[in-house]
């Protein structure tokens, strides 16, 4: 087994692949609304460029709904999700416009962990479809895996 370093130096792009019930909505949300670019595309799926990640959304309505909840600082957290840790002013600026538009949040924008190694600004929300994402910041992002 191979250790993992914690420098690896630059940073491979992840790819994620989850289902949506319509394309069109996705489309919307993620090009739109979080301002993510298209990539490729198909009658079946989607990609964007998720903050230089590569995600895919896939047509498999069957696929979307619920998703089950932990219980952590309080609040009900989407055991599946996904997102990205943005520097702090992007993350202020991402919450900004996501409530000036109306958005629905699972968990709405606040400090986390506060005083704690870990203290980070987070938000949850779901795209149309019910995927679960969460955003969130580090005011010194060397804490991102601090104890």
């Amino acid at each position: 087994m191979h250790a993992i370093t914690t420098n690896p130096g630059p940073m491979s792009p992840f790819h994620l692949a989850f289902p949506v019930r319509d394309l069109a909505e996705a489309r919307a949300f993620y090009g739109e609304l979080l301002g993510c670019p298209e990539g490729r595309s198909s009658p079946e799926w989607v990609d964007f460029n998720f903050y230089g990640h590569q995600i895919v959304a896939h047509l498999a309505p069957g696929e979307t709904g619920d998703v089950s909840r932990n219980a952590v600082d309080g609040h009900g957290v989407p055991v599946r999700h996904f997102g990205i840790v943005l520097p702090m002013a992007d993350w202020q600026a991402l919450a900004d416009r996501l409530t000036a538009r109306g958005t629905a949040f699972v968990i709405e924008p606040y400090i986390r962990f506060k005083g704690e190694p870990g203290e980070q600004a987070t938000m949850f929300f779901l795209d149309p479809s019910g995927n679960a994402l969460e955003f969130k910041a580090f005011s010194d992002i060397t804490r991102l895996f601090a104890k």
